[in-house]
């Protein structure tokens, strides 16, 4: 790569990632002509979509006209169709949205026993009950995550979010259950990757839960090696299951 054109947006991108860029353009959640303008004018030949954007900000966009425009041809208003309607934008000025995966193909969970202590036959057990549920919860559009501790839902992903759902199973469950994350059935990987990261290990760990499940091929961990010591330290176990 020659040139790397960062397009940060304010109270999402910390400072640190921004000043990864050769080039560095600020702006708001819901300003999509300055994005659009920012890249065409750095001349790139592809995007990557990278980190997030807090759920709780769609519902506190201030948008210009172009995401207005946008805005008033999408009826059911989620992942997919938001930052479908983002990549389509990008593809018409000659800038295409690539997989979010794009040089991450290493970090991708792998089958099995990934970090910290294995699983027990019963946990085994939850794990592959935890991916059936959770990939109909995700093919409906609810979330990606479920918590499961033997045999039993205790926690299902909607717009929370995944540490909020977590904490929740913590209370709920009192302890003990997996966290099951997975991608969604025909999963468009520009956007919208499922990921676990040292957040979601330590947030598990202060919610009294076994261990983090996911879908291999298809969950991201980002920066794998600090996961994995992560999840050594707290004693949270991590799997790879294949759908």
């Amino acid at each position: 790569m020659r040139e790397i054109a960062i397009a940060a947006f304010e109270g999402e991108t910390s400072p640190e990632t921004a000043a990864l860029g050769d080039t560095v353009t600020w702006m708001r959640v819901g300003q999509l002509g300055k994005l659009l303008d920012a890249a065409k004018a750095s001349g790139a030949s592809g995007a990557i979509m990278a980190g997030q954007i807090a759920p709780k900000n769609l519902f506190d966009l201030r948008p210009d006209v172009k995401a207005l425009l946008i805005l008033a041809t999408i009826k059911e208003r989620n992942a997919e169709t938001l930052f479908g309607a983002i990549a389509d934008a990008l593809g018409k000025i000659g800038v295409p949205l690539l997989p979010a995966t794009t040089f991450l193909e290493n970090e991708l969970a792998p089958v099995g026993h990934i970090g910290g202590p294995k699983l027990k036959d019963r946990e085994v057990e939850d794990a592959a009950f935890g991916l059936r549920i959770a990939k109909e919860t995700s093919r409906l559009d609810i979330g990606q995550t479920v918590v499961v501790k033997n045999g039993t839902v205790l926690a299902v992903e909607a717009f929370e979010g995944t540490n909020e759902t977590i904490e929740r199973a913590g209370r709920v469950g009192r302890g003990g259950g997996l966290v099951v994350k997975v991608s969604k059935p025909g999963q468009d990987l520009r956007f919208d990757v499922p990921v676990v990261g040292e957040q979601t290990v330590e947030t598990a760990a202060r919610a009294g839960l076994r261990g983090i499940v996911a879908e291999a091929g298809a969950v991201l961990l980002l920066d794998r090696e600090r996961v994995v010591a992560t999840a050594e330290r707290n004693k949270i176990s991590l799997f790879g299951v294949q759908s």
